[in-house]
């Protein structure tokens, strides 16, 4: 009977935690079909109802992007200012076709180089003035970042690929078959 007492509430700690969650922190994204192509990394204070994350995903077409993902009730496209290791900056995020809210298109670049060796990043949306600023430790960014982008090459068209060498490829017997292998000096 003790047994089963265990067992049950292990299934009812197990089943009390979210299954998907927005946790503080760098890890792989835990949205749907994103897997390993993804990592995300959310404020100090994120939980699953109320977060503010940033992404850095290969895309579809084997580009990175880098994209904000919140709870913000009006949606994530719009300018973000952002301090960045004590530099100020402010950048436009569009709508995405992903799972995130919105993805950073000029300023990808600098942002990827800043996530990956900077220590934090204090950001919040353009409109919501006096809400407060969301932290996120980079503590850990480079490693999950390059973990998720490990698979993410950019494919090179067929006319830029090296020339295959000029081995033969079918293999040429260098010794008869069923015969011994002639004496060689020692």
């Amino acid at each position: 009977m003790g047994s089963y007492r265990a067992a049950g509430l292990i299934a009812l700690v197990l089943s009390s935690e979210p299954a998907m969650a927005q946790v503080p922190g760098w890890q792989f994204s835990p949205l749907p079909g994103e897997g390993d192509r993804a990592a995300l990394g959310c404020a100090r204070d994120a939980t699953p109802e109320v977060f503010t994350c940033l992404a850095v995903r290969c895309e579809d077409d084997f580009t990175i992007g880098v994209h904000v993902h919140s709870s913000r009730f009006s949606g994530d496209a719009g300018a973000w200012q952002m301090t960045l290791d004590r530099e100020n900056k402010t950048a436009l995020a569009v709508p995405s076709d992903g799972p995130y809210g919105a993805r950073f298109v000029d300023d990808a670049a600098f942002l990827l180089d800043r996530l990956r060796y900077g220590t934090f990043i204090y950001l919040r949306h353009g409109e919501d003035e006096y809400a407060p600023f969301a932290f996120i430790d980079l503590s850990g960014s480079m490693r999950t970042i390059d973990e998720a982008l490990y698979w993410c090459a950019p494919r090179v068209p067929e006319d830029e690929q090296n020339p295959v060498s000029g081995v033969d490829e079918a293999p040429q017997e260098l010794e008869q078959n069923h015969e011994p292998s002639s004496p060689r000096p020692q």
